[in-house]
């Protein structure tokens, strides 16, 4: 009945249907058999009828489609089953559908399809099941069925959904987020969450003051330096071996910076991708960034020098700004473990756990107005959550970016958590956005042109976007809403129903 309930529901025509039906092979074919002889009791016909179980297709274009779908199915080596029954021929009516012998590779098994059509696969272990579960470009809602509570509720945060139902299906209450993840978009309906997308998420603006530079020379250390780019956890030449200079604020040359391209991005999202930071916990998030924060607060005269030089502050605004970096840090340490989600109480017997999940791989392009204190707000707000960070600094400012290589490899940082490429201003804007693999991307630039270019470049692979429109964001801001912005902004939220009772 839940099978019948998740996919012949308005005749599979529905953005959660629950078109593939994974099934363990030690009960594969009694199941099937059970299946069979259901559908052959479905009725089709007029849904004005309470007695009719599934109506009409919704339009003849649609009607096509399923017809070659089901087509194309049957050409790739799937059985198809159908009852013995007839639908009637006044209408554009499908009778519910069956597939068997799909492999997860089938087209049938990659398409929303949108009709009363079901493919069949089967899995060994509870694990195959998850990955077969998730090798789908969709994510909106899956129902787990089990008479072992525990095993559903283990597999629940495995699966790369915004909704799971347990041992239910096509359940919804406005107090309770719906929404999906990958192609099935990131917006909630419901919920809290849902509520924030209606919000004003403008950033507290900087007092628009002229920024006086200082015009005493501040002594760096004499030895040139060769900053590289930071890429799963090493420090790496750029692929083309080009760089751009650092200049200082009174316009010397400082040193050469390694200039990124595409075969860098590719390199640092592959790198990512093999974090282990999703295998850690909440706790062990905040001990990190707290080690963090501790190691960079030893090096206060490197950053404040560099400040100084590269941005013309005078020594107590550059102070201020180290300061503020290591308190940034210690804050979203100590946010890793609280930064929780709730728990709703529809009106069922159960509760909808309501859980906060990385959102993934997020690329931030940052500004050039305090370059510290963004990059340390930026890079621990995306690791408190448990997201791998690509961050591009803004090309004036990117030799503070990378003299964080050191402490970032003294802080026990998992290779490939946090990625660092260096590049002149906007020259990988187009190819972070279009990235496939990239989960989100973040821009802090000033520029409403570059901030439509990247929400652009998202479209088509409907990529997560935050581009505030700030002209100076106030990074110095030190209330709750708008540190908690960056944890919001990190995360998604799935929710979990669990019924209760017999």
């Amino acid at each position: 009945e839940g099978v019948v309930d998740a996919i012949w529901f308005n005749q599979g025509q529905v953005c959660c249907a629950g078109s593939r039906l994974l099934v363990q092979e030690s009960v594969e074919k009694l199941f099937i058999k059970k299946l069979k002889a259901r559908m052959e009791k479905l009725r089709v016909g007029n849904p004005l009828d309470k007695s009719i179980d599934i109506g009409a297709i919704v339009a003849p274009v649609q009607l096509k489609k399923i017809q070659s779908i089901v087509k194309k199915g049957e050409k790739e080596g799937s059985k198809l089953w159908q009852p013995s029954w007839a639908c009637p021929t006044d209408g554009l009516f499908y009778p519910p559908s069956i597939f068997t012998n799909v492999s997860p590779s089938s087209f049938i098994a990659q398409v929303e399809i949108f009709g009363p059509v079901l493919s069949v696969l089967n899995f060994r272990t509870p694990s195959e099941a998850v990955s077969i579960a998730n090798n789908t470009p969709y994510g909106l809602a899956a129902s787990i069925w089990s008479e072992n509570i525990n095993l559903a509720l283990d597999i629940a945060p495995k699966i790369k959904a915004g909704v799971i139902w347990i041992n239910s299906t096509n359940l919804f209450d406005a107090a309770c987020g719906f929404g999906g993840y990958k192609e099935s978009g990131f917006g909630r309906e419901g919920g809290l969450e849902g509520i924030r997308a209606y919000q004003d998420k403008t950033l507290p603006e900087a007092p628009k003051t002229a920024i006086k530079i200082n015009k005493n020379k501040v002594v760096l250390p004499s030895i040139d330096t060769t900053p590289k780019l930071y890429v799963g956890g090493k420090q790496k030449r750029p692929d083309s071996g080009y760089s751009f200079n650092q200049m200082s604020a009174q316009k010397e040359f400082i040193c050469d910076i390694a200039r990124a391209n595409r075969k860098d991005v590719r390199d640092a999202v592959e790198a990512a991708s093999k974090s282990k930071i999703g295998i850690l916990n909440n706790f062990n998030r905040s001990q990190i960034l707290f080690y963090l924060a501790e190691n960079l607060s030893q090096r206060k005269e490197t950053f404040v020098n560099l400040l100084m030089s590269i941005t013309g502050v005078n020594k107590i605004t550059a102070l201020k700004e180290f300061e503020q970096s290591c308190e940034r840090i210690f804050y979203y340490a100590s946010m890793a473990d609280k930064f929780e989600g709730n728990i709703h109480n529809p009106p069922m017997r159960g509760l909808t756990l309501a859980v906060k999940e990385p959102i993934g791989i997020i690329a931030s392009l940052m500004c050039e107005y305090k370059p510290l204190l963004s990059l340390t707000t930026t890079i621990s707000s995306l690791f408190a959550n448990g997201n791998a960070s690509l961050i591009v600094p803004s090309e004036k400012t990117s030799l503070i970016a990378t003299s964080l290589y050191q402490v970032f490899e003294t802080s026990d940082i998992p290779a490939g958590s946090i990625n660092i490429l260096t590049s002149r201003n906007n020259e990988l804007n187009t190819t972070l956005a279009q990235h496939e693999n990239i989960d989100g991307i973040w821009s802090f630039s000033n520029n409403s042109s570059i901030r439509s270019d990247i929400i652009k470049d998202t479209v088509f692979n409907l990529k997560r976007y935050w581009c505030p429109k700030n002209n100076r964001i106030d990074w110095s801001n030190e209330s709750e809403e708008f540190l908690n912005a960056f944890l919001h902004e990190s995360s998604q939220v799935k929710n979990i129903w669990i019924p209760y009772g017999e």
